[in-house]
């Protein structure tokens, strides 16, 4: 009785895929294809027309992730306080030191003091590879946080 119920199911199912199949296999392959197969007029345009999109993911470069960085308050104000408490000795840098792949669309940037027998990683920041994102590297749990985030844990 079941291989009977079934019978008239699979039938149709197999049917159905075999007309999607034939209506598929009709379609034009190309535009000059649609064009000789409709019986509307195609006309062609003298002179190039200009479309304006509007650009949603205009890129930044490593310069600009590395100033959006520097450029953070929090960021200045440990330079100078560095560079106060140290009488000048010790300069406050950075450097980019990852760039954005498909998998990771992110600028890495390393904040460190360039004391002269080694330097001392100060921050890590990582910055959208649009400049909308920054984030800074939370060293106890070990994520990235927004600036929002980690101007609260800085407040005493």
């Amino acid at each position: 009785m079941t291989k009977l119920i079934w019978f008239p199911v699979v039938a149709s199912a197999v049917i159905i895929g075999y007309a999607d199949h034939l209506a598929i296999s009709r379609k034009p392959k190309n535009y000059m294809e649609m064009a000789l197969n409709s019986s509307e007029t195609v006309v062609e345009l003298d002179e190039p027309t200009a479309i304006n999109f509007s650009q949603t993911t205009s890129k930044i470069d490593e310069k600009t992730a590395l100033d959006l960085v520097w450029q953070l308050p929090l960021v200045q104000r440990k330079a100078r306080e560095i560079k106060y408490l140290s009488k000048g000795t010790i300069e406050v840098a950075a450097i980019v030191y990852d760039y954005p792949t498909p998998n990771d669309p992110y600028y890495k940037v390393r904040v460190f003091d360039g004391e002269p027998k080694h330097d001392t990683t100060i921050y890590w920041f990582r910055v959208l590879n649009t400049g909308d994102v920054i984030e800074v590297l939370d060293v106890i749990d070990n994520k990235y946080i927004s600036l929002d985030e980690w101007r609260e844990q800085l407040k005493p």
